[in-house]
């Protein structure tokens, strides 16, 4: 294949496209650089996006980055392009994180039609903060975001109830620490918006993507709010039987967390298009102590990089993004 230059508005409907990604705490800390004589975006973190109290390895900084990346792949395929993506961690330049080449689709290589398919989830995606029927996922509904989470070097197993319970307790107890760190309530409250500021912004989460606050229920569930004031919400019951999935890797590398976070938007995108309302919930993955005990003692294998929340409900609403003029530079 021979190495084509794109122009820019190609270039930022793509980078449009991955942007739109899940990143915690929606900080999107990433960027991107095209350089068109060589034909090749890369991705880079923003590390003053970065959380240091709740993400202090940059492990969920990475995967928000992965799961850009893999929009951004699937955005390709839906242009008829072909995205040759490596992952090059480097200790000289830590913030690279992917280098993606842009071939033409042609008799050589042709798109990924299975990439393709997923477009449309892209921008119907939403994390949805809200309760879910309790109607149980079908088996085929399952074992397709399965396949979805191994076609990206990931394993997703669905949790038995017994171990979501334990899960749920995990989540409860991360929940008690972050009452009593005053870090982590600076951080959660830089990366939220209230009032006013939640109709302007670009990044975080805003207050009308908060949800109701939970009245019942067992089902994972962050009060964004704290102890601030917010306009009324309401209170409602949230499932008694959370249908919850680890996503897993077999190491726990930087590279790791790239694959995970691919693996994890095919599986969010693959749910969308099966109609299934999603969220995650990474409170208890926040503490290196905690983390550890979220394997299942019986079948789990590899790290645990994300719960995932799915079922059927409301799709939340969509949050707002930076422009990609911020994020973008072409040279």
């Amino acid at each position: 294949m021979s190495v084509r230059q794109f122009d820019d508005r190609t270039v930022t409907a793509l980078v449009a496209d991955a942007v739109l990604a899940p990143s915690m705490h929606n900080a999107q800390p990433w960027s991107f650089h095209y350089m068109t004589a060589d034909g090749v975006l890369h991705l880079r973190a923003d590390l003053e996006r970065a959380m240091p109290r709740t993400d202090p390895d940059h492990r969920a900084l990475h995967i928000g980055c992965g799961a850009a990346l893999f929009n951004l792949r699937v955005g390709a395929a839906h242009l008829g392009l072909v995205p040759e993506a490596r992952l090059v961690p480097d200790a000289d330049d830590p913030q690279l994180l992917a280098a993606v080449r842009l071939w033409p689709g042609g008799a050589d290589a042709a798109p990924d039609a299975e990439l393709s398919r997923l477009y449309p989830a892209i921008r119907r995606r939403h994390t949805s903060r809200y309760p879910f029927a309790e109607l149980e996922i079908p088996q085929p509904v399952r074992e397709t975001l399965q396949e979805a989470a191994e076609r990206e070097g990931a394993e997703l197993a669905f949790a038995h109830p017994w171990h979501a319970d334990f899960l749920l307790e995990l989540v409860y107890d991360a929940e008690c620490r972050d009452v009593l760190d005053p870090a982590a309530r600076e951080e959660l409250e830089r990366w939220t918006r209230l009032g006013a500021d939640a109709d302007t912004a670009v990044d975080g989460v805003p207050e009308y993507a908060f949800g109701p606050r939970k009245s019942g229920g067992k089902a994972p569930w962050r009060d964004f709010a704290g102890r601030r004031p917010t306009t009324d919400r309401g209170a409602t019951a949230f499932e008694y039987v959370p249908q919850l999935a680890l996503l897993s890797t077999r190491g726990d590398e930087p590279a790791d967390w790239l694959r995970a976070g691919q693996a994890l938007e095919r599986v969010l995108l693959g749910a969308t298009l099966a109609d299934l309302a999603t969220s995650l919930t990474s409170h208890a993955l926040e503490s290196r102590d905690l983390r550890s005990l979220t394997q299942d003692p019986v079948s789990g294998t590899g790290q645990v990089q994300m719960v995932l929340r799915l079922g059927y409900g409301p799709q939340g609403p969509a949050t707002p993004r930076r422009p990609v003029r911020d994020v973008l530079t072409v040279t």
